[in-house]
């Protein structure tokens, strides 16, 4: 899966100069990740790097020195991107994730969302393009959904993923779209992610605290999503049959306060100080579906899904690092 080329390199020794060649490995296979930056992107990247693919992330506010900086929104850095790298996959993961921050900003987060994934789509060409959407286009109410169910978003972070799809699909017919639900993983701060965020209450012991257990989620491990972005990709190369829309979800279903229960019980922790909250309050922000579960067995039949890490496995290996007597090492993994 690999090439072989020849690298020269000058070996100084005392009183000798010697030129020697080398032979370098390199993989033949290239992937570009947008947002490589994100919760999401870091593990898209490392998946394909570490499985013999050339692998270029790009990023933006938060760009450094091993991510290309890029504005996906400036079509011409766009282009000069993917001419220079031309790479035989793309992964798009940059989004604007939050919903409040949708609603709060949304020129921008429409910009990002939906313009971008259409100047991407139109650059791609014959490229494989996945592009990562969500399952807040569905409103909920009749779960579970699948990829052939009509969408129904009810907020606006939900209606710009979904223009974001149709945009992809519109200029880029060859395209998947992969919708996932909540997602946590190997975050660089708890407040990173919707569930590791609640990392925080469970640690406050002797204060209680209310959480919602209304709403039905489905939280998802990044490394495995990162795997059936591999998968697919792996795929598509010689089979550029694969295409459309592809759900993929872990199957444990929890509220937040039952997420946070989890937490919890991972690390040997009391969790008799968080109160469920049957009800949602006033002004809680944007609207959420009720349960949004997403059917996926599409993936599942071609033999690309792949068995979803245990939610209490999942969540220490993301969090170990945020133990009081572990933070320390929160500078030198993440």
């Amino acid at each position: 899966m690999s090439i072989r080329d020849k690298e020269l390199k000058i070996h100084f020794k005392p009183g000798h100069v010697e030129l020697v060649q080398n032979e370098v490995y390199t993989p033949y296979r290239r992937v570009l990740v947008t947002g490589a930056t994100g919760l999401l992107g870091r593990a898209v990247y490392k998946e394909f790097k570490n499985n013999d693919w050339d692998a270029l992330g790009s990023g933006y506010n938060r760009a450094r020195p091993c991510f290309l900086k890029c504005n996906l929104l400036d079509e011409d850095a766009v282009r000069g991107v993917i001419q220079g790298f031309k790479p035989h996959v793309i992964v798009h993961c940059a989004a604007e994730r939050r919903p409040d921050v949708v609603e709060r900003h949304t020129e921008a987060a429409i910009n990002l969302n939906v313009h971008a994934c259409a100047s991407l789509a139109k650059e791609a060409g014959g490229i494989f393009l996945i592009y990562i959407s969500t399952d807040y286009v569905f409103d909920g109410r009749n779960p579970p959904y699948g990829e052939n169910d009509a969408p129904n978003p009810l907020n606006l972070y939900g209606k710009s993923k979904l223009e974001g799809e149709r945009e992809i699909l519109r200029h880029c017919p060859g395209a998947a779209v992969l919708r996932v639900p909540i997602l946590f993983g190997e975050v660089e701060k708890v407040e990173e992610s919707a569930v590791t965020v609640l990392w925080d209450r469970v640690q406050e012991g002797a204060e209680s605290c209310t959480i919602d257990h209304c709403q039905q989620r489905f939280p998802t491990y990044t490394n495995d999503v990162a795997r059936v972005c591999r998968n697919m990709a792996e795929r598509a190369l010689p089979d550029p049959s694969l295409r459309g829309i592809f759900h993929y979800s872990a199957k444990e279903q929890m509220t937040k306060y039952e997420m946070a229960c989890a937490i919890a019980d991972a690390f040997n922790l009391p969790s008799s100080h968080l109160i469920p909250m049957t009800e949602q309050p006033a002004g809680a922000g944007a609207q959420r579906p009720q349960n949004a579960q997403l059917e996926c067995s599409r993936l599942e039949l071609l033999g690309l899904s792949v068995e979803p890490t245990p939610f209490k496995t999942a969540i220490r290996d993301s969090l170990w690092p945020f133990q009081h007597d572990k933070r320390w090492r929160q500078t030198v993994f993440h």
